[in-house]
């Protein structure tokens, strides 16, 4: 699994390295058709085994979308943002992708950003690389509102099912922990920002609501809009006890998504597409969130 986010739920040192690179290769850090660090450079860097990066970029391959390995060649990555825009907003004069259209809103003076999603993995990579060019003074937005919509913890997942009731939660667990990872790690952004100097005013808030997405939500702005549904597929997991189990996983952070723009003509697809999700998001965190 990966709101991450192909958003997985296998292993935990591994996963670890996994959802790291995932997030690094979904930034831009290792574009397409660039080789990942050697294992050795990898088990170094995050202190861990040989064998856990080796099931790291198993679990990476595994997930089809990431990276492809040859003996001898190392780990090439074949990821590309999938976005379709039909829109075709040329504004920017970048291509539509998730990581340009959040930094085009970081360059506004006051940045919103709305999110309803399973896991909030790409979100923080994204953040993560907008608060490295706040702190170098590349950008300096005055205000960022950040909320987060998340299903809520109680909730029976259609995803991670095995039959097998143990197994079932032992997986539901693993996502759990992912998302409560994540969401730590955007809380650390948020407090990083606000510590700064010379810093943004940063309001940032995390609700939980009795709904599992279909697909990912990203409102930018108000004024833009990417939607994306998790495509489903069969995939092994392997269990702390080394035992192998099949289950519905997602793709998240390789999703596709669809870029909608509001304009002047309240008539027009971009402009219905935004105001309709922007009033579902508002009226869902106000009366069904919490």
């Amino acid at each position: 699994m990966s709101d991450g986010t192909t958003t997985s739920v296998g292993g935990k040192e591994s996963e670890r390295v996994a959802s790291e690179l995932r997030a690094r290769i979904t930034s831009g850090r290792y574009p397409f058709g660039s080789n990942l660090p050697s294992q050795r450079e990898l088990a170094e860097e995050f202190d861990v085994s040989r064998d856990t990066v080796q099931r790291a970029l198993r679990e990476l391959k595994s997930e089809q979308h990431w990276i492809e390995s040859r003996q001898g060649s190392g780990s090439r990555v074949i990821w590309q943002q999938r976005i379709h825009s039909p829109t075709n907003d040329t504004r920017s004069g970048r291509a539509v992708t998730l990581g340009a259209l959040i930094a085009e809103a970081f360059e506004q003076d006051e940045v919103t950003l709305d999110v309803f999603t399973l896991t909030s993995e790409s979100l923080g990579a994204h953040i993560r690389a907008q608060a490295e060019r706040i702190q170098v003074g590349q950008i300096s937005p005055l205000r960022i509102a950040l909320r987060v919509l998340l299903p809520a913890e109680w909730l029976t997942m259609p995803y991670w099912r095995t039959g097998n009731p143990d197994h079932d939660e032992i997986l539901k667990q693993r996502y759990l922990d992912l998302r409560r990872r994540h969401t730590a790690t955007l809380h650390g952004l948020v407090g990083d920002l606000r510590a700064m100097k010379v810093g943004p005013s940063v309001e940032f808030e995390v609700r939980h609501i009795g709904l599992v997405p279909y697909s990912k939500l990203y409102l930018v702005n108000q004024q833009q809009a990417l939607e994306g549904p998790y495509e489903v597929y069969l995939r092994t997991f392997e269990l702390d006890d080394g035992q192998e189990v099949e289950a519905p996983d997602v793709v998240g952070l390789g999703a596709g998504l669809t870029h909608y723009v509001k304009d002047d003509d309240p008539t027009s697809q971009g402009t219905e597409f935004v105001s309709r999700r922007q009033d579902w998001f508002t009226s869902a965190w106000k009366l069904l969130a919490g």
